[in-house]
């Protein structure tokens, strides 16, 4: 089960979570790693949910 509301970040990113969690799905992961790892992935290339773009 994942921890914490995904509505902040964007389709691009959810996308991006769920072809990394596929990928280690495949790999012998857990779902429950393999979710961790994904978004863990996601946060650390894009520094988390939605930003707001300052003016």
């Amino acid at each position: 089960m994942s921890r914490g509301d995904k509505s902040a970040y964007t389709a691009k990113q959810k996308r991006q979570a769920k072809h990394i969690e596929e990928s280690e799905l495949d790999q012998g992961r857990s779902q429950e790693d393999a979710e961790r790892i994904a978004w863990a992935t996601v946060n650390k290339q894009d520094g988390g949910g939605l930003k707001k773009k300052h003016k």
